[in-house]
């Protein structure tokens, strides 16, 4: 049994690494030229974004319904391997639990047989076994101490892995992404900041669980459709999603804020230079720093107490200017008393989620 759980694991585990996500075509384009006013245009890949794609700064390319970067497979999780990865975090912590209950019995049969019980004091003798001296494998201090720390290894990942395993079932049954799930709470925050009376509804869930599992998990293990084109609910427009998209990348532009550097920054991620507070809050994600030079233009759009997000302006030619993102230390920068772009005061920050 124990073989069986280690086959399924890693036949589960390549598939998701080498299979991939799917990857948008070169140059692609919707089939409608009209439709093109509802997507998003991307400069790496030539082509506009489908619903449900996004770009990857690892892969260099649009996956297809992007759910993350997986450091761990080093591919995309998405269309095509979502089921598969989300199988994985399934089996291991199973395999896990097995190896667990292995080594705990083995550790608690041999032990049995080494204590002795005396009237002031328990010994335990782990040079021979006092009841059952035939052992498959010896046992000794060695052993002890390396099928402890594998039972430390198993119950770890079974608590980490089995966490990861309810968050992918939980966007999968809503027939959502990780990604999907941020943008769908960015919508809610941005109608709440303008008190607007629109009301934003997820176009891709179904409203039954099982037919939203079924999109991901098929007996083929093909998944359902072509990465390209969606089923949409009933009353949604088919590219709900991507207008939202638009929204908030125009929203972004209008609630961001002019920052100068007034320190260098080598974009560590760690600065010892500037300051204990910054170097231990620096902010637990893969997103890149950026390296500032002093008289940077940068635009910030979120941000923590001790960091930045933005994008550095390298290019003076305004919104078709080429531009860097990453996070920096707040106190490399200064907010500038008038923003060039509109020649006005700046009313304030972006507010921090």
């Amino acid at each position: 049994m124990l073989l069986n759980w280690t086959v399924m694991i890693l036949y589960n585990y390549f598939n998701a690494m080498f299979v991939g996500p799917g990857y948008v075509p070169l140059g692609w384009t919707p089939e409608k030229s009209q439709d093109c006013m509802y997507l998003q245009y991307c400069k790496v890949c030539q082509s506009y974004k489908a619903p449900r794609s996004h770009h990857c700064r690892k892969c260099n390319r649009c996956v297809m319904k992007m759910d993350h970067h997986c450091p761990w497979i080093n591919n995309c999780c998405g269309y095509q391997n979502h089921a598969s990865f989300t199988l994985f975090l399934f089996l291991a912590p199973l395999g896990c639990i097995h190896a667990s209950f292995i080594f705990v019995m083995t550790m608690y049969t041999q032990l049995y047989n080494r204590i002795s019980f005396g009237w002031s004091s328990v010994k335990i003798d782990m040079s021979t076994a006092k009841r059952d001296p035939r052992t498959i494998i010896p046992f000794g201090l060695s052993a002890f101490a390396a099928s402890l720390f594998a039972l430390g290894l198993a119950l770890g990942t079974t608590i980490a892995v089995g966490m990861l395993f309810i968050i992918q079932m939980k966007v999968i049954l809503t027939n959502k992404t990780s990604i999907e799930s941020w943008i769908e709470e960015k919508a809610k925050d941005r109608i709440q900041y303008y008190q607007t009376d629109e009301t934003f509804i997820f176009p891709y869930d179904t409203g039954s669980k099982w037919k939203n599992f079924k999109q991901v998990f098929t007996w083929s293990g093909i998944p359902e459709g072509d990465g390209l084109d969606w089923p949409v609910r009933e009353g949604c427009h088919r590219y709900s999603l991507t207008i939202e998209q638009l929204k908030q990348k125009a929203d972004k532009r209008v609630r961001s804020v002019r920052y100068r550097a007034i320190e260098d920054y080598s974009g560590v991620c760690c600065p010892v230079t500037k300051g204990v507070k910054t170097f231990f809050t620096t902010p637990c994600t893969e997103e890149p720093r950026i390296a500032l030079s002093k008289g940077d233009l940068i635009l910030a759009t979120r941000g923590l107490k001790h960091w930045m997000y933005g994008e550095k302006i390298l290019n003076s030619a305004g919104d078709g200017g080429i531009r860097e993102r990453g996070w920096f230390p707040r106190k490399c920068v200064e907010k500038c008393q008038y923003d060039s772009e509109t020649d006005r005061p700046v009313d304030g920050e972006k507010k921090s989620r």
